[in-house]
């Protein structure tokens, strides 16, 4: 059972750690997005064309699932430096909550920004 929870450790630290690298390099596109913005209407176009884009809109999803992944694991991350959820069982069910509820959480955003025709 050890090794198990050895594997469900590592597996979680370096999702997190991708899921950071990831993070920072969304931060460019957060930059260009602003800088694009600020330039006018035929730069925003441009950036609003690549992000509408097949590979934008992969690479938003995958920047918003990056996201909630990192952010429900650092809270998962803090309860165990707290003193809560050192038992296996308890390591092992919250880490699946945090890779579960880091779909469902990014289905969520998804869905709304779509609902309300990528405005959001």
């Amino acid at each position: 059972m050890q090794v198990y929870r050895w594997q469900i450790q590592m597996v979680t630290s370096i999702l997190h750690r991708i899921t950071g690298v990831i993070l920072t390099l969304g931060s460019l596109l957060i930059a260009w997005a602003l800088l694009a913005l600020a330039a006018g209407p035929e730069q925003w176009g441009q950036f609003a064309g690549a992000a509408r884009s097949p590979l934008g809109f992969l690479v938003l999803f995958g920047w918003s699932w990056a996201l909630a992944y990192h952010l429900l694991n650092g809270i998962r991350h803090l309860l165990q430096d707290a003193g809560w959820g050192y038992r296996v069982e308890s390591f092992v069910t919250r880490s699946w909550v945090a890779v579960i509820g880091s779909l469902v959480l990014t289905a969520l955003l998804w869905m709304v920004a779509m609902m309300q025709g990528g405005a959001a």
